[in-house]
């Protein structure tokens, strides 16, 4: 007669289950980031994405910002609105396709940018600050490699 299975051992304690360890890190290392931009510059976190990923890319459609930034279209969308009612960025044509908008930060979100990212920054040093610099490089090998494996999963489905 086969046993019933023992419950204990399937038993899963979120405390040492590593997607809940990664999601609790990113939320509090987000929350502790966006207390620069959220309190200092009136911006949520998913505009302060779409600004630091126009930054970053140049003038793009809001699919790819949305590709970049890991965000929703409807999430996009929403901060776009917010972020252009702000001045910070422009929409226009794209000449490849009119239906398609391009987005572009203006000359306010660049600046903004500016001012954001040191403070960003040092948040960021300020996390490492007890890290060797062999350390630091093994955490950023150890986050691709998770990330590597996770987007094989992803595929597998």
């Amino acid at each position: 007669m086969p046993q019933a299975p023992d419950h204990a051992s399937e038993a899963l304690s979120l405390n040492s289950f590593l997607p809940y360890r990664l999601m609790i890190l990113a939320d509090m290392v987000s929350r502790v980031a966006s207390q620069i931009y959220v309190d200092r510059f009136d911006l949520t976190r998913q505009e302060w994405r779409i600004i630091a990923s126009l930054f970053e890319l140049g003038p793009v459609s809001a699919t790819e910002i949305g590709e970049h930034s890991t965000m929703d279209k409807m999430t996009v969308s929403r901060a776009v609105t917010g972020l252009e009612a702000k001045g910070l960025l422009r929409r226009h044509d794209d000449p490849a396709d009119r239906r398609n908008k391009i987005l572009e930060l203006t000359q306010a979100g660049r600046a903004l940018y500016r001012k954001i990212v040191p403070l960003i920054l040092a948040r960021e040093a300020y996390l490492l600050e007890n890290f060797s610099p062999e350390e630091r490089a093994s955490l950023a090998h150890l986050l691709e490699a998770l990330l590597a494996r996770a987007r094989e999963l992803e595929q597998r489905g």
